[in-house]
């Protein structure tokens, strides 16, 4: 089976850097995956994606070595398992809120005897390869969301849970649950206390630590924290930068001189 190189990454001690697509389109996503993400995560939960638009995003980033990710719109069997079967290696599950919800989604992305994922593997098997089945427990990463008031009340159960990879904070949602102003990356000391006690349960638990950043500079910041999984941005938060710089610099250059030249 194809290594995933998440996994590879972490066990060398190194953070993958993550980008988001949140256009529903296969040329911005092969595009972005030539940009040399280490993974790239298509949003499901939040914008305008749907399956159909994931399968051949998916088959996009296969372009490259870009590690394919998955963010599902929630925690429910259907949609984790078409995810796994279409070629995603790792998922993002948000609003894990207790154990129960965490012991689903390991069941739910494992193949018996560890779970009770369905098997299907259609696509999966095209791009992992042809021993997909009899590796895909121990090579598909399942991320659980913290970001929820309830979520840090169950945190230490949450993490104790068997089979579950790592842990991913949204910081919008957690600071909108704690009362804070919802941020990515300048967090209200509270929702800021909150990311650092997630991550330092989560690194006793040998679990793996992600994280929602805004900038590449919060980013780096959050690796030396301890986090080595980190977004940065997204393609259409990007694109929009990008077409801001472009249009600013015109405008200035457009600008009417005042009277003398000044």
């Amino acid at each position: 089976m194809r290594p995933n190189r998440l996994r590879e990454i972490w066990a060398a001690g190194g953070a993958v850097v993550n980008g988001w697509l949140a256009i529903p389109n296969s040329f911005s996503a092969e595009t972005m995956a030539h940009q040399g993400w280490d993974s790239l995560t298509i949003d499901l939960q939040h914008g305008v994606v749907d399956y159909q638009a994931m399968v051949t995003m998916l088959q996009a980033v296969s372009t490259t070595a870009t590690v394919p990710v998955v963010r599902v719109p929630w925690l429910e069997p259907g949609i984790l398992m078409k995810t796994l079967d279409a070629g995603a290696y790792a998922v993002i599950c948000p609003m894990v809120n207790t154990r129960e919800d965490a012991q689903k989604l390991v069941a739910y992305t494992h193949y018996a005897p560890r779970g009770t994922r369905s098997f299907g593997p259609v696509r999966a098997l095209l791009y992992g390869g042809a021993d997909y089945p009899q590796h895909a427990n121990d090579t598909i990463v399942t991320f659980a969301m913290i970001e929820t008031a309830q979520a840090l009340d169950n945190l230490e159960d949450i993490l104790s849970v068997p089979g579950l990879d790592a842990i991913y904070i949204g910081p919008s949602d957690l600071s909108l649950a704690l009362g804070c102003k919802p941020t990515f990356d300048d967090l209200d000391p509270k929702a800021a206390d909150a990311v650092e006690h997630i991550l330092s349960r989560a690194k006793a638990h040998g679990l793996v630590a992600g994280i929602h950043n805004g900038s590449p500079e919060a980013a780096l910041k959050r690796i030396a924290m301890g986090f080595q999984f980190v977004t940065v941005s997204s393609d259409a938060r990007l694109m929009a930068a990008g077409a801001q710089q472009v249009m600013a610099t015109m405008r200035a250059a457009q600008a009417p001189k005042t009277e003398g030249g000044y």
